[in-house]
C-alpha cells in the first residue's frame, strides 16, 4: 500500500506539470484499455480502490450480473503524463476484488508469474517490435493505403513512403523520446503503409504497460492526420500483416545480468545462446500450438500465418512450431549475436499481458526440466517437403482460431499458469469469436457461389 505521503508528493509533482485528471487504465481480455477518470485532487482516492466496476460489462472478467463490483488501483510507478494533452495522465492499474488481486485480470496474472521467476532468482526481459499500419477508411468502411505513390511491391525500408508519412511518424518518435522509450529505430516496413517502430527492451510488465499505451497514442496521431493507426494482424489479404515480435531474455535479480547471453565460441550450437537460454526454448517449443491462441489470439491473426497466401512472395509470418538462428522462416529465432529469443507469432492483436505470462510459464518449465530444444533449423522451412518436415519432428502451428483454442485447452500448463477462471474465460470468449466469424456471410461467399448456383 502506497502512504499517503508518497500520493502527496506525486499529486505535487503531476499538478506541478500542468495535470488535472487521471486515468486508471485496465485492460479487458482482448487488451482493450478500460477506466474511469478522477481529478487529481482524488488521486489518493483511487490507488486506494475507489472506483468500482460491474465485471460483467466487460469481456473476460468472470462476473455474473449478481456479483459484487471490481475496483481498480493504479501502479503509481508507471504513470505516462498524455504527450498530446499534459492534462491528462495515465497508468496502468490492475482489477481488485474485496480488496485482493483479482486473477482474472491479465495483469494480474503476469505479475503472478513474474514472482514465479523471482522465486527461481530470475527477472523477465521483453522487448516488442512494433508493427501498425496507417491507413484511411473509406465510406463504406474499406481500408486504403492513403498514398497513392506508396505502391512498390517491396516497399520496405521505401524512404519515399517514409517521407510522404512524416508528420504522423515525427509525432510518434517524438512523443517516445520525451517518454523515455528510447526509439532505436524505425521503417517504412513490408506492406504499402505499414511501419514498425522499434524501442528499447525493459522488463516485461514495463514493456506491456508501454505497447498497450502505444496503441492509444498511435492511434491519436492517427486522427489527426485524417487516418486510421491499426496493429490488426492481416488487414490486407495480399500484403503482409503486423506482427508484434516478443523479444526474451531472463536475468539474474541479483547482479543483473542476462542469462541467455554467451559468446558464439561458447556455444557448441553456436548461436550465442546459454544452456539456460536454450532450455527456455524447449519449453515453449513443447507448448507451443497451446501458446499460439494467446500469442495470435483472433480470427484474423490465421490468416497472417501463412506461407504466401494471397502474396506474391513469402509472408516472413511463421507456420511451424521451430526454432533456428537468424532465420525468419522458424515461429521462434536466436537473432545475430544471441542473448535473446525472439518469438514471430505474437501479432498486432495480442493481449501483451496474458501473452507473456504464458510464454514465461512455458519457458521457466523448460528451465526447471532442463528441456533441450534439439538442433536449429538453418533452412528454408516454407520450401521444405511434408515428407522432410515429417522426419524432422517438425509441427505445424495451428491454422485457425478454433484449431489454436483448442490446443490452448488441452495443455495443462495453461491453467497451471493462469487458474481455472481466467482459462476458461479466455476458451468461452474465443469460441464465441470463432462462432461468430464462422457463422457469418462474408462477401467473397456471395461473389463466388450467388451466380454458381
Amino acid at each position: 500500500m502506497i502512504s499517503p505521503e508518497t500520493i502527496a508528493t506525486i499529486q505535487a509533482d503531476l499538478s506541478a506539470r500542468g495535470v488535472k485528471y487521471c486515468i486508471g487504465a485496465y485492460v479487458d481480455i482482448h487488451g482493450v484499455q478500460k477506466a474511469k477518470v478522477v481529478p487529481l485532487s482524488h488521486l489518493e482516492h483511487m490507488a486506494h480502490g475507489s472506483e468500482r466496476y460491474t465485471g460483467y460489462a466487460l469481456d473476460g472478467l468472470g462476473q455474473a450480473p449478481n456479483d459484487d463490483e471490481l475496483t481498480s488501483v493504479p501502479d503509481l510507478s508507471h504513470i505516462i503524463q498524455l504527450p498530446w494533452e499534459p492534462k491528462i495522465a495515465w497508468m496502468p492499474a490492475d482489477n481488485e476484488f474485496q480488496g485482493k488481486p483479482y486473477p482474472l485480470n491479465t495483469r494480474v496474472a503476469l505479475k503472478t508469474m513474474i514472482a514465479q521467476a523471482n522465486e527461481m532468482s530470475f527477472g523477465f526481459n521483453l522487448g516488442v517490435e512494433c508493427e501498425i499500419f496507417l491507413l484511411r477508411q473509406t465510406e463504406d468502411g474499406s481500408l486504403i493505403v492513403p498514398h497513392a505513390n506508396d505502391k512498390l511491391t517491396k516497399p520496405c525500408y521505401d524512404v519515399q513512403g517514409f517521407v510522404d508519412n512524416f508528420s504522423w511518424l515525427d509525432n510518434m518518435a517524438s512523443a517516445m523520446d520525451s517518454l523515455g522509450w528510447d526509439l532505436y529505430s524505425f521503417d517504412h516496413e513490408d506492406a504499402n503503409g505499414q511501419f514498425e517502430f522499434d524501442f528499447a527492451y525493459a522488463d516485461a510488465l514495463t514493456t506491456c504497460d508501454r505497447l498497450t499505451f502505444f496503441r492509444f497514442m498511435a492511434k491519436h496521431y492517427a486522427k489527426e492526420e485524417g487516418l486510421i493507426a491499426t496493429m490488426m494482424p492481416k488487414p490486407f489479404a495480399d500484403k503482409t500483416g503486423n506482427g508484434a515480435h516478443f523479444n526474451m531474455s531472463l536475468y539474474d535479480l541479483a547482479t543483473g545480468a542476462n542469462l541467455f547471453e554467451c559468446a558464439p565460441g561458447d556455444d557448441p550450437r553456436g548461436l550465442g545462446l546459454t544452456e539456460t537460454g536454450y532450455h527456455f526454448i524447449g519449453g515453449i517449443l513443447k507448448h507451443g500450438r497451446a501458446l499460439c491462441a494467446a500469442l495470435a489470439p483472433t480470427v484474423n491473426s490465421y490468416k497472417r500465418l501463412v506461407r504466401r497466401g494471397a502474396m506474391s512472395y513469402y509472408s516472413w509470418a511463421p507456420v511451424f512450431n521451430s526454432y533456428g538462428s537468424n532465420n525468419r522462416t522458424n515461429s521462434l529465432r536466436v537473432p545475430a549475436g544471441g542473448g535473446r529469443c525472439e518469438s514471430r507469432n505474437a501479432d498486432g492483436s495480442v493481449n501483451p499481458y496474458l501473452a507473456a505470462a504464458l510464454v514465461l510459464a512455458a519457458g521457466l518449465e523448460g528451465v526447471r526440466e532442463k528441456i533441450d530444444p534439439g538442433t536449429p533449423n538453418e533452412d528454408n522451412l516454407y520450401a521444405m517437403s511434408e515428407a522432410e518436415r515429417r522426419d524432422r519432428g517438425i509441427d505445424f502451428l495451428p491454422q485457425t482460431l478454433q484449431e489454436a483454442v483448442a490446443a490452448f485447452a488441452a495443455d495443462p500448463l495453461v491453467e497451471k499458469a493462469l487458474g481455472a477462471e481466467l482459462r476458461d474465460e479466455f476458451i468461452r470468449i474465443k469460441t464465441e469469436e470463432w462462432e461468430a466469424y464462422h457463422l457469418s456471410v462474408s462477401r467473397w461467399e456471395t461473389e463466388r457461389y450467388a451466380s454458381m448456383f
